[in-house]
């Protein structure tokens, strides 16, 4: 009898050749025979990414179970149909545009046998696939930037609120499948409402670099922009639930430095207005060109364009 126990789960919307890279990296693991199964749970897609599924399936090692939902209903939504429909007592959440290097899972199974703790994830390090050529400002978007807080952390060390991220992570699935699932009103922040319930019953995550993703995605300023603005949006509906509420406390507690920073926004409105043309006619070029400008520049030039236009 096979003592494989990990289940994968990868939620799905119209990606079906990135998919394909995806899976064919989860079936030649370093550790396959450890995989009990691959759940892609498709969210909608109609790019033919079912007929995708099945090919690989024909010559998989591993089951692929393939799930549909009729309307796309987010990630959420499509994550909680891996974790009610899984068999493996550990799941990893990847995600269809997230190629697996080769010891990924190798490295989530490992910490896992080290900390057996219900209590305890695991969060894989993600980076832009070196193939694309990212730009600087990419690696700034995903190690420091809005998308994720990689550089902020470190190895073998707790996961705070900077990077709640499950597109590299995995947890017991007894932790989870009694009743702790994604909240399906949110399209964004899902992770963090999440994480934030989990904590409240003593979840530790703990950063594993070495259990390394490369992300397939090219992502422009004008596609950050796009982000920002839809979670901005989500946001609202964030403040309805007690991770939003504890969220917007927190910020209060730097009331004094908020206020300054408001009087300041404040002053600087004219002067705003007046950069905004020249400002959202260069700079976005200077953002998406190979330039390596400082950390401090693509933070600073991001949120004040940003602030421009949402």
């Amino acid at each position: 009898m096979s003592t494989a126990n990990l289940s994968i789960i990868i939620p799905t919307f119209n990606r079906k050749e990135i998919l394909e890279k995806t899976l064919n990296a989860y079936l030649n693991q370093t550790s396959s025979q450890e995989i009990r199964e691959i759940l892609v749970v498709d969210d909608g897609s109609r790019d033919g990414t079912s007929d995708a599924v099945l090919e690989v399936s024909k010559d998989s090692s591993v089951p692929i179970r393939y799930f549909r939902q009729m309307e796309n209903r987010g990630p959420a939504a499509t994550r909680n149909v891996g974790i009610r429909e899984a068999r493996g007592t550990i799941l990893l959440f990847g995600d269809d545009d997230i190629v697996p290097t080769p010891t990924l899972v190798a490295e989530h199974l490992s910490w896992h046998a080290m900390y057996p703790d219900i209590a305890v994830g695991v969060l894989g390090q993600v980076a832009f696939a070196p193939e694309l050529d990212p730009t600087p400002f990419m690696e700034w978007l995903g190690s420091d930037g809005p998308v994720c807080g990689f550089a902020k952390l470190s190895d073998g060390k707790e996961v705070g609120d900077e990077c709640n991220y499950f597109g590299c992570t995995s947890v017991k699935a007894c932790l989870l499948q009694k009743n702790m699932f994604f909240d399906e009103e949110l399209r964004f922040y899902e992770d963090f409402e999440l994480t934030f319930r989990l904590r409240k019953r003593g979840f530790r995550l703990l950063y594993n670099p070495r259990a390394m993703g490369y992300h397939y995605k090219w992502m422009t300023f004008s596609d950050a922009h796009r982000r920002a603005k839809a979670s901005a949006l989500a946001f609202k509906t964030l403040e309805t639930k007690e991770a939003g509420i504890c969220l917007k406390e927190q910020a209060k507690l730097k009331s004094s430095a908020s206020r300054r920073a408001k009087r300041f926004k404040q002053l600087l409105k004219p002067l705003i207005h007046a950069l905004r043309p020249p400002c959202l006619a260069l700079l976005p070029p200077v953002l998406d060109s190979q330039i390596p400008l400082p950390w401090t520049a693509y933070r600073t030039l991001y949120r004040l364009l940003v602030e421009m236009t949402l």
